[in-house]
């Protein structure tokens, strides 16, 4: 799409930039007295939002939350096993995209059979956020002009079909490989960006000459599109979307590949590997960051009236129909 801010007509600009400025000035009003960082996930919630999750806590509360057995559970195996050589394993045996075609609804309603292990804020199935996020977005980005970035909303977390034998198979993977905040691999982790950090210890490639050095196999500046993700939802629905010929301009691409990369978006991890044109893919992402976490408080939307319009957009940009997975 290229750089999206500096092509839009003028009249457009005047509504995006302001809009992208009043989440960056939010997040750094919330940011100015984080302190250590448990104090930096207790962020303050923008306006518009439930003040609390769905368990009355805080957002993103992983040292004692509802869901705390589950959750540390997930991330401690995350955080074991996901090395560069795993990814790499995952990239071979997913990008193939020969697990079946199905349409994008035929994907959301296996999803009512996934609840998120990752997740301290909510244990209602994944097919519910979706929703949730997608109309949040349509809500406070109206118009024709941004139907694409609604349509991330619907689309951002369907990868985590991956755990679901009705479309995985032999194949399916454990959530610790789905779900969840993402990092680099290849490189050493921002062991104070992400939460429990400590469970790298244990991973092979974390005391490799290579792979455990900060730069790893990158090059300083080489750009956060180059780097190796950990495997999960957000690079597989990335990849799977640019295979089928997704229309989707690439910030709203970005913003389902990048999602769940907390230790760079939220925390600024790794930004010696950032390139200039980073810069913007972030703004976007953190817009759409704020739809995705704190729309979980929001009520349950009604998915059939509201259906039609996503299918409407499934058309528009090129994933209506049977698409491979």
């Amino acid at each position: 799409m290229g750089s999206l801010l500096a092509k839009e007509e003028v009249a457009r600009e005047c509504l995006v930039e302001p809009k992208l400025a009043k989440a960056e000035n939010a997040d750094a009003a919330a940011s100015a007295n984080e302190g250590d960082m448990e104090t930096s996930l207790a962020k303050a919630v923008p306006d518009g939002f439930a003040a609390e999750n769905k368990f009355g806590d805080s957002y993103r509360n992983y040292e004692d939350s509802s869901r705390q057995a589950e959750v540390s559970r997930t991330y401690n195996a995350m955080h074991t096993k996901q090395t560069l050589e795993f990814v790499r394993e995952q990239h071979a045996k997913w990008l193939k995209f020969d697990k079946g075609e199905f349409t994008i609804l035929e994907i959301i309603e296996m999803l009512d059979d996934l609840i998120d292990d990752s997740d301290p804020d909510n244990d209602l199935p994944n097919s519910i956020h979706d929703f949730q996020t997608a109309e949040r977005i349509r809500e406070q980005w109206p118009g024709e002009e941004y139907d694409w970035f609604h349509l991330v909303g619907l689309l951002h977390d369907l990868g985590k079909v991956m755990a679901l034998p009705k479309l995985a198979g032999d194949c399916t993977l454990e959530q610790w490989a789905v779900v969840g905040d993402t990092f680099c691999v290849g490189c050493a982790p921002a062991m104070d960006a992400i939460v429990f950090s400590d469970s790298f210890k244990e991973n092979p490639d974390y005391n490799h000459p290579v792979y455990g050095t900060q730069n790893g196999i990158y090059e300083p500046g080489c750009g956060i599109s180059n780097l190796v993700m950990s495997w999960g939802h957000d690079e597989y629905m990335f990849q799977m979307l640019k295979a089928n010929g997704c229309t989707i301009p690439e910030a709203g691409l970005n913003m389902i590949r990048f999602h769940s990369f907390y230790p760079w978006h939220d925390k600024r991890a790794y930004t010696h590997l950032e390139a200039k044109e980073d810069a913007e893919t972030m703004k976007w992402v953190k817009e759409f960051n704020k739809f995705d976490l704190y729309s979980k408080g929001d009520a349950i939307p009604n998915v059939e009236e509201v259906k039609p319009y996503y299918q409407s957009l499934l058309k528009k940009y090129n994933l209506d129909g049977k698409l491979k997975w």
